[in-house]
């Protein structure tokens, strides 16, 4: 296995806008209309996720492993994210990074740290056969 391209300080930056499908209180992990952490935490993981895909093999992939994050400000229906991943360590497979996400406004939202896996796909759902 071999992360071709990959370096430290790597940043890829995806865009989302919060939908009815994404409220705290649509998913239940909240009572209020607005985006709930779960739904941002899945949007950081997608953009990591996609900013080291290119660098891997065909048959490769990342799994998520930790994460830690504050949310620090709410975001309404309607509103537009975007989130930042940046590659701060690579030992072996494990890839770390520094995740963020902005408002329209590029108000600071919420960070934190994320760390993902690469994984062969094949062995990996052989496992939980």
């Amino acid at each position: 296995m071999e992360l071709s391209g990959l370096t430290i300080g790597t940043t890829h930056q995806v865009q989302f806008k919060v939908t009815e499908s994404h409220l705290a209180n649509h998913i239940g992990s909240g009572l209020l209309p607005v985006l709930s952490t779960p739904s941002l935490i899945a949007w950081l993981e997608f953009t990591a996720m996609e900013s080291v895909s290119s660098c891997l093999s065909k048959n490769e992939t990342t799994v998520g492993i930790a994460v830690s994050f504050h949310h620090l400000k709410a975001s309404s229906l309607h509103a537009v994210v975007v989130c930042q991943a940046t590659v701060t360590a690579i030992d072996g497979r494990r890839i770390s990074f520094e995740v963020k996400a902005f408002d329209a406004a590029q108000t600071l939202i919420g960070s934190g740290t994320h760390d993902r896996f690469v994984v062969d796909s094949d062995r990996f759902m052989a496992k939980l056969a």
